[in-house]
């Protein structure tokens, strides 16, 4: 299959997952508790959160579809296992922070996102290096994104108590 073909599948899917995962719980000014926050001085306005998520999950399913295109690659099957645990992960977090509130395990989720985002990017480079330049916007606004949740946590110590979870989805 061409990196094309590929491509066509990735992207999609990939934009589609992030999606249904923003959209599983409110989030952003949606959300009455993240609302209800004292956020970071550093906090980008919300309009800047999908944009730059949308871009992300575009650059991650082109970088994913050329490792899958490097058939008979030597460490392929660990470099797509890397990048399916970091987005699994990835996929997590925002259910945990804006559905659950818990500031505190969103960060670890953060840093685990971060330690296998990193490994994934390293095992990509060894296959494609384009596709590891790919992930980089990724590890960045990732280390960004911890940076923003770990001053939540400091800035607000009793997050989860501010506003009852909400127990529904807006699933779609």
């Amino acid at each position: 299959m061409s990196f094309l073909r590929w491509a066509i599948f990735t992207v999609p899917l990939i934009l589609l997952l992030g999606f249904a995962s923003g959209r599983a719980v409110p989030a952003g000014a949606d959300n009455g508790w993240y609302v209800a926050l004292q956020k970071p001085a550093l906090t980008p306005p919300g309009w800047v959160f999908p944009v730059a998520w949308t871009s992300l999950y575009i650059l991650l399913g082109l970088a994913v579809a050329m490792i899958l295109h490097a058939r008979g690659a030597r460490g392929r099957g660990l470099a797509l296992a890397a990048f399916a645990v970091q987005f699994v992960l990835n996929l997590a977090w925002t259910p945990l922070f804006f559905g659950m509130h818990q500031v505190g395990a969103a960060l670890l989720v953060i840093v685990a996102i971060l330690i296998v985002a990193t490994i994934t990017t390293v095992l990509f480079g060894r296959i494609r290096p384009l596709a590891a330049w790919l992930m980089v916007p990724y590890l960045i606004w990732i280390s960004f994104a911890g940076v923003l949740t770990w001053r939540i946590g400091q800035l607000n110590p009793d997050a989860e108590t501010l506003v009852p979870a909400a127990h529904t989805s807006q699933m779609l």
